[in-house]
């Protein structure tokens, strides 16, 4: 068997009973499977949902909470007792697990991004199990990922996993919703997702403690695949389900090819994903075809309009004389520097602005608009003047 990463996510309707409370019967099927990973040689990191659910009870609320107060309250009273009943779990296996709380703006900082991928290399080097939640106790309510499923997606793409497991409570993907048509069928396997099956599926959660429901899930699967990841979404019970699983014998749906490898490294993940956009330049057709063909860097002599101001280190997008955005890239001048330099050969750029870099945007800080797919990748997308 060969050694993989993987990172597994639980939502809260398949930790949570019918009354929201935590149902250890689910989190210590959960954790069996887990464990059986583990002992099999697998790295796994667990991104969970279920504090606010686990809370909300512990505050006297008779339902799932609707102002954000009650929301975060909870979040912070159900961590706790969340964490705990996890490493209880997992201590039995002789196994140590970890806390790491995120928020969507920690994505944001190039820094934070970096620090957060370090920090999980070395608790799975020391064989630890990370448990990651979302930060809900400070989490701004526009700025969530959404039942975690985002967030996921986005650790896989960040440790370079092998394989993300989305357990929930419905087996996978349909052609059409099998609560409504009998003749519904699933899909044991797709290589990408098709683009109906996205238009057609609800945004609306089949549960009463989780938040995100089937289109954030497929959202998620768009932004894995980008960073190459391969996805399962599905349910399954019993300490072999993961197994199962990661050897193609799970009860839901596979999503993409066999031999879908990591093709960003971090610093390009945060460009491509989490960076906002502060301006934008136009290139000549020269310049768009060494960028997007052969792999180089972009120059000043390729540069002939420039939009918006920035500084240098933000991040721009680069577009064609047509205006068709090509990527994103993180700039070394000023949008008044590009202004006195653009069109004009390296040397004489650098020398007029006193800088030492020959490049505008260097090829290790620039990633093509096709990479760039999340919905947080469109921030940026409106007209920059």
């Amino acid at each position: 068997m060969v050694l993989k990463r993987i990172v597994v996510k639980i939502g809260s309707s398949s930790l949570t009973d019918t009354h929201g409370n935590i149902d250890m019967h689910k989190l210590t099927d959960h954790t069996s499977a887990i464990a059986q990973l583990k002992k099999s040689g697998h790295e796994v990191i667990l991104v969970t949902s279920g504090a606010v659910a686990a809370g909300y009870s512990e505050l006297g609320y008779p339902s799932k909470p609707v102002t954000l107060a009650g929301k975060q309250a909870a979040a912070a009273v159900g961590q706790v007792k969340l964490l705990n009943n996890y490493a209880s779990a997992f201590r039995k296996y002789g196994m140590t697990v970890a806390q790491l709380l995120l928020a969507r703006q920690d994505f944001k900082k190039r820094e934070q991004t970096s620090h957060a991928c370090s920090t999980l290399n070395e608790l799975l080097k020391r064989s630890v199990i990370p448990i990651i939640n979302e930060n809900d106790s400070v989490s701004l309510e526009e700025l969530t990922f959404g039942d975690n499923d985002m967030l996921s997606a986005l650790v896989s793409g960040l440790v370079h996993a092998d394989f993300l497991v989305i357990l929930t409570d419905v087996n996978g993907l349909y052609d059409k919703n099998p609560n409504q048509f009998k003749d519904a069928t699933r899909y044991h396997f797709l290589n990408t997702l098709p683009e109906p099956l996205i238009k057609s599926v609800s945004s609306t959660s089949g549960s009463k403690v989780g938040t995100g429901g089937m289109k954030s899930k497929l959202r998620a699967t768009e932004t894995a695949l980008s960073l190459g990841v391969r996805i399962f979404i599905g349910k399954g019970t019993g300490p072999d389900k993961l197994l199962k699983i990661i050897n193609g014998d799970g009860n839901g749906t596979y999503i993409g090819p066999t031999d879908l490898k990591p093709s960003l490294r971090v610093s390009e993940q945060w460009i491509a994903l989490h960076s906002p956009v502060s301006g934008k330049v136009e290139i000549d057709d020269g310049a768009a075809h060494a960028l997007m063909e052969k792999g180089k860097s972009l120059l000043p002599a390729g540069v002939k309009r420039i939009y918006g101001r920035f500084y240098a280190g933000e991040v721009i997008q680069i577009m064609d004389r047509y205006h068709h955005i090509l990527g994103k890239g993180q700039v070394n001048y000023s949008a008044d520097q590009l202004n006195k330099i653009k069109s004009m050969p390296s040397d004489l750029a650098m020398r007029l602005v006193k800088s030492d870099h020959p490049e505008v945007v260097h090829r290790d800080n620039w990633v093509p608009w096709t990479a760039t797919i999340s919905p947080e990748a469109t921030e940026g997308k409106e007209e920059i003047k």
